[in-house]
């Protein structure tokens, strides 16, 4: 008999391991408990960064969660499109059989019933007939494929016109440590033993690994630390887990006609807000926006991933006019006046950029402004409300512009789509 080929072996790995350990861990009996919430596939975000604000929120949407795992993406988007009675369907693909049954018994749990699951590989979609999807999720699944641009491409193909995808690949300096245990455990526990004996030495490294390790040193990921078995396997066992910079990203999305419409957060990719001095601001400002992103990369060292909004090059949607009188912003996900509160005296207010908390300034207006945002009142409303307070209505278009350009680019305040 002869030896299986090392790509034929990291494949047959790799299946195993998401048989033996799911990822991410999860109960379907705490459903009732919580719902995750991030980047992507958040509702409003692809209301937004995809289809620009300008897609009515009557039309069906329809959504593909491409390499699904356990399903907080899938369970994420399809809880929300219940609660806003958007009607349409997430298919939810994924060769895992126990990942397709966790997600499967979290949907059961909630009560969704606007999903479909489909077992089957990303490597080989053309038999499914799957047909076009209008919103495309394919979340920390691309760096673990034997050829990503293949399966990106053939994604690309099942995108309806004017549709878009969510995209989540780990990135290399906030991953530093990872990659240094991975090349150990696969000497000490090589690909062709069980899922559980490799775990076993993990767990055995793991006990006694250096206090001088680098992964010891990293504080922006926990999966090794509170993700149990399947976060521990995934983090350091993982077969196959490629990384990119943020520059080798968008060349892999060029190289299937695609284009980021939003890098997430646009601010975290964003160098001059960490970088108050002038003459490095000035140098800055002369660089394309791909140069910023890949120097805010460079000096953070604190990025684990990235996660992009991407549609066809060149179809990108405009959103609306911010200004204009009849448009009407939304929140994002936490309530305008809670977001108020966390501003401090001096109007700043402090954000998390992982590990890295930038304080972000903004117009003193702001404070009253955001509590007036619940998605039904116009920016001529907040404005007239304004004007009952002692702004003017050319102060309140300074202040607004300054208001929403720095939230957007946060990813805290969006523009609402219309009905």
């Amino acid at each position: 008999m002869t030896a299986p080929k090392p790509q034929d072996l990291r494949d047959s790995s790799l299946a195993a391991q998401y048989e033996a350990y799911p990822y991410p861990e999860r109960d379907p009996r705490d459903e009732q408990k919580r719902l995750f919430i991030g980047s992507p596939s958040h509702l409003r975000e692809i209301d937004y960064w995809v289809f620009g604000a300008q897609r009515p929120r009557s039309t069906p949407l329809r959504g593909l969660i491409a390499g699904c795992g356990t399903g907080d993406g899938a369970i994420m988007l399809a809880t929300q499109m219940t609660r806003a009675e958007r009607a349409g369907e997430v298919v939810c693909l994924d060769r895992s059989s126990k990942a397709l049954a966790t997600v499967q018994a979290r949907a059961k749990a909630r009560g969704l019933e606007n999903m479909r699951f489909i077992q089957a590989s990303l490597t080989n979609l053309a038999p499914l007939e799957l047909g076009v999807f209008d919103y495309i999720d394919c979340c920390g699944v691309l760096h673990h494929l034997p050829d990503p641009v293949a399966t990106l491409k053939d994604l690309t193909a099942h995108l309806a016109e004017g549709g878009g995808m969510g995209l989540m690949v780990y990135a290399p300096y906030g991953r530093t440590g990872v990659y240094m245990v991975q090349e150990a455990l696969e000497k000490l526990a090589p690909l062709n033993e069980t899922p559980s004996a490799r775990l076993d030495y993990a767990k055995r490294v793991m006990r006694t690994l250096p206090a001088t390790a680098w992964l010891r040193q990293n504080g922006n990921f926990g999966d090794h630390l509170n993700g149990g078995d399947a976060g521990l396997y995934d983090l350091l066992l993982n077969p196959r887990d490629r990384a990119y910079t943020v520059n080798t990203f968008l060349d892999l999305l060029e190289s299937a006609g695609l284009e980021s419409s939003c890098l997430m957060e646009p601010a975290r990719y964003n160098p001059a807000l960490f970088m108050p001095d002038p003459k490095l601001r000035a140098r800055l400002s002369a660089l394309s926006a791909r140069e910023q992103a890949s120097i805010a990369e460079d000096l953070t060292g604190n990025m684990a991933t990235h996660v992009a909004y991407v549609v066809r090059k060149g179809a990108r949607i405009t959103p609306p006019n911010y200004q204009h009188p009849d448009t009407v912003p939304i929140m994002r996900e936490i309530p305008g006046v809670e977001l108020a509160k966390q501003m401090l005296p001096n109007h700043t207010l402090p954000f998390a950029f992982g590990t890295l908390v930038v304080p972000i300034a903004l117009p003193a207006q702001a404070r009253g402004i955001l509590p007036l945002i619940d998605g039904q009142r116009t920016v001529g409303e907040l404005a007239a409300i304004l004007s009952t307070r002692g702004v003017p209505h050319d102060k309140f278009q300074t202040v607004w512009q300054e208001t929403f350009l720095t939230l957007e680019s946060l990813n805290r305040v969006l523009l609402q789509s219309p009905a």
